[in-house]
């Protein structure tokens, strides 16, 4: 099987990620996706990317000697994750149209 479900946040940041991006990027990235409903505050971001760095999801680019922005990118074993967690999601999506054909219309 594959990894457990990812958070939104989460699932949101890996894609902000497919480029690289510092942390007020990805918030901004984050809620442009999102449409405005997810909100990533500063600490939450950077325990999600602590998080994510440890699992080997994300790397850390080497920046300029003077600039405190750290950016940050996808690596191969993120994007698995990240395909993993679309895939279940479009599943999610079929089961739903199946059964609320009529509702969703």
């Amino acid at each position: 099987m594959g990894n457990p479900p990812l958070t939104e946040a989460v699932y949101y940041i890996l894609l902000s990620l497919l480029q690289p991006r510092h942390g007020y990027g990805i918030i901004q990235n984050v809620q442009a996706l999102s449409g405005g409903r997810v909100h990533l505050a500063a600490g939450t971001l950077y325990g999600a990317l602590n998080t994510l760095l440890e699992k080997g999801w994300i790397d850390s680019l080497p920046g300029e000697q003077e600039s405190r922005k750290k950016e940050y990118i996808i690596t191969a074993a993120g994007r698995t994750a990240l395909l993993q967690e679309y895939h279940r999601l479009c599943e999610l999506a079929v089961n739903g149209e199946k059964f609320l054909q009529e509702e969703i219309r």
